[in-house]
């Protein structure tokens, strides 16, 4: 049986929340590529420097659109009312993870079981 978080003034937090890390994201984005956009033409001894930047730039843009992908989730299940809830076990997420990590889909211990499984020894 799913529980959601009790409080309809706790939801409109965690929103708040989100929208704001979403709006961080999204302007992290928006300077990077503006920043390589205006870069212009590039002397050839620039070229590994710069090579080595734009590697790092689409490696924060990766990071950056997979956190945008959790928290866009993150607002579905407020709004599905599924919020809080672990995907995997179905046990309400502590609060304090929440504040912590407000796109958090799995509570701590599941979360902590799905790591050990993915990274190998």
């Amino acid at each position: 049986m799913k529980r959601s978080i009790a409080v309809a003034d706790t939801h409109d937090d965690y929103r708040q929340r989100l929208l704001a890390r979403r709006e961080e994201v999204l302007s992290g984005l928006s300077l990077r590529f503006d920043g390589m956009a205006a870069m212009g033409p590039i002397a050839d001894d620039d070229r590994a420097q710069i090579s080595h930047s734009e590697y790092l730039s689409l490696h924060r843009n990766r990071m950056d659109f997979t956190q945008l992908r959790l928290v866009e989730e993150a607002l579905d299940r407020i709004e599905a009312g599924d919020y809080g809830i672990c995907l995997e076990c179905e046990e309400p997420i502590a609060p304090k993870r929440l504040k912590a990590v407000s796109w958090a889909r799995y509570c701590v211990k599941c979360q902590e079981k799905m790591s050990a499984e993915t990274i190998p020894l």
